[in-house]
């Protein structure tokens, strides 16, 4: 839960280069604290409104969670075979995330696959209780993430993992953006949230994904120059495929996304970035 730090909101109406850099740390504390299960300093005087200005640095979780589960990867891989290194960090991600994505995929399968009617379909996602579609719709999440990370060379594993987590985040946030909140207020998981992203914010977001690709570049140069343009280029159509999919989807059937959806797109989003990257592999 978020704890009630002094309103980082400089007074003035223009702020220093510093008080700015302050005050988008502490909307970066935010987004860590509601999205991962990572300890971050407390908050005095907290203000819901900073939860929906920290998500255009939900990319930048992203990235966090990445490098995290990619070295988690990495010392798998050194202990034990490419597939058990798959499922312990994927694992750990869930861990690390408290399953907040994964909840969304599943919720929504439900609702999506159960409901007939907006109505109906909202009711079922708000219902604590897993049904078929959802439990299929992990499962089937999960044994492609697995099985897709374990089929890489350990280089292109890790960049996926880097980059998969974060520019599938990116993806999940671009939804605010491009629709309307769909849900039902009063239910919200994250009152604050259900607000639209300005296209300027979503903008300045593709700093972490485009910070991302310079730290894999750095780290794999060789790999990263292996992959190919083309590679790359299959791997952003079929994660914008997924995303355009999953709005879509969202506006025919609820007329705009909610948290659950969200969830939802950032999982699908993820696991089509990690099937362009493994197209790759008779190349690398």
């Amino acid at each position: 839960m978020l704890s009630p730090l002094k309103n980082p909101k400089p007074s003035s109406s223009r702020p220093t280069v510093i008080q700015f850099i302050k005050y988008e740390y502490r909307l970066l504390l935010v987004a860590i604290q509601f999205l991962t299960r990572l300890p971050v300093p407390p908050f005095i005087h907290y203000n819901p409104q900073w939860l929906h200005q920290s998500s255009r640095h939900f990319p930048a979780v992203g990235l966090l969670v990445g490098l995290l589960c990619a070295g988690v990867f990495w010392l798998g891989s050194i202990l034990f075979t490419p597939l058990v290194a798959a499922v312990i960090s994927t694992v750990f991600s869930i861990r690390l995330t408290g399953a907040f994505h994964e909840d969304g995929l599943a919720d929504s399968c439900d609702g999506l696959g159960g409901g007939l009617t907006r109505e109906r379909t909202l009711t079922i996602m708000k219902d604590s209780r897993l049904g078929t579609y959802g439990v299929l719709g992990l499962v089937s999440a999960l044994l492609l993430k697995v099985t897709l990370l374990a089929s890489m060379p350990l280089s292109v594993a890790i960049i996926a993992l880097i980059i998969g987590h974060t520019a599938s985040r990116l993806l999940c946030i671009s939804l605010l953006a491009l629709l309307p909140y769909g849900g039902e207020i009063e239910h919200a998981k994250a009152k604050p949230m259900a607000q639209q992203l300005t296209p300027l914010q979503g903008v300045l977001s593709s700093g972490w994904l485009i910070l991302a690709g310079v730290l894999v570049t750095i780290i794999f140069p060789n790999t990263m120059h292996q992959i190919g343009l083309g590679q790359w280029l299959l791997t952003l159509l079929l994660a914008l495929i997924a995303t355009d999919y999953m709005r879509r989807l969202l506006r025919r059937r609820l007329e705009g996304y909610t948290g659950d959806g969200l969830g939802a797109t950032q999982q699908v989003s993820e696991v089509a970035i990690y099937i362009g990257l493994a197209v790759s592999m008779p190349f690398i």
